[in-house]
């Protein structure tokens, strides 16, 4: 059977958003991302002379069949905003016979991250480069924090820094599971807190894919005043959700989340942090930078690190 494919490039922040739009209409797991590969330069002269950066190509199919139309439309409408705000271009069609498997299998999407950390599809071949990569294997899932998005790739820069195996650290807001994986496999062990089922079910394959399942423990839950937030990202959150009290227990916390929620939260990551205690933050860009800086240097953390991608922001602080 026929079959029509739609193809469209992002940049690196739109790669999450794309997905979990599209989970609406289609299955997931259908969605296929590959590199970005220029394209040719009279193809570039038909469209706008200024390029934005484009990082990723997404590719899906759907049945060629009398009601493609209509659902070609939906799929449109649902990712034109991210067309309009410059975050990914419109959507290409094409029908073809079959699903263009080649690009993906013999060409799997090799993510590099910082000096170790490679992030692949769970099935992607791979020979590792060096001996001391860490190998990440992802599946696309509904949840924040594929490993392509600028947040989750700086907030991974740091952990790559100040990760040992001795710590104890939370992983609040686990979206995915990605961080709570790469902590996992720099040897310590890791509580992964995150208040939306899907998010924890996302972390748990994560794990098992990973088999990291004994320094892992995932929990449906917030920290401290977190539970009395409802859900971070404006979702329904069940009525099951632990709250963790902020007790000193961890040597490191990372959070990978709304600055709102980084502000809000900000004695409860003091309290929760054994002496020296190091708190990475990351899930904001530079307009929220001051407010969510000034909130935890008022409760006695010192900015010792930071990593900045466009305008993107992590940073790393101490308990002074």
């Amino acid at each position: 059977m026929s079959l029509m494919e739609l193809s469209l490039d992002t940049t690196d922040e739109a790669v999450d958003w794309v997905c979990t739009l599209l989970a609406e209409i289609i299955d997931i797991d259908d969605i296929e991302i590959t590199k970005y590969l220029e394209q040719s330069q009279s193809k570039l002269a038909e469209q706008d002379l200024v390029q934005p950066p484009w990082t990723f190509t997404i590719r899906l199919h759907i049945p060629y069949n009398v009601h493609s139309r209509v659902t070609v439309e939906k799929i449109v409408n649902l990712l034109s905003p991210l067309h309009r705000t410059g975050l990914a271009t419109t959507i290409q069609t094409t029908v073809v016979e079959a699903k263009s498997t080649g690009a993906g299998i013999h060409n799997p999407l090799v993510h590099r991250i910082g000096k170790r950390f490679v992030v692949l599809a769970p099935n992607a071949p791979y020979q590792s480069q060096v001996t001391d990569e860490v190998i990440l294997r992802m599946q696309t899932s509904l949840a924040f924090g594929s490993g392509l998005h600028p947040a989750t790739v700086l907030a991974l820069q740091l952990l790559e820094r100040y990760i040992v195996p001795t710590m104890n650290v939370l992983d609040l807001g686990s979206g995915s599971g990605i961080l709570s994986v790469a902590i996992a496999k720099l040897g310590a062990t890791v509580l992964a807190l995150d208040n939306d089922a899907i998010a924890v079910q996302a972390t748990q394959d994560a794990v098992v894919l990973n088999q990291v399942e004994q320094q892992v423990t995932v929990v449906e839950g917030s920290l401290g005043v977190g539970s009395d937030l409802g859900h971070w990202m404006g979702g329904i959150t069940s009525n099951n959700v632990s709250k963790i009290e902020s007790e000193p227990v961890f040597d490191l916390i990372v959070a990978n989340i709304l600055a709102r929620v980084h502000i809000a939260l900000a004695d409860d990551f003091r309290r929760s942090l054994r002496q020296p205690g190091i708190l990475t933050t990351a899930g904001f860009t530079t307009d929220h930078e001051e407010n969510v800086v000034t909130a935890l240097t008022e409760v006695g953390f010192e900015v010792i690190d930071c990593e900045r991608f466009n305008e993107w922001v992590a940073f790393a602080y101490r308990l002074s």
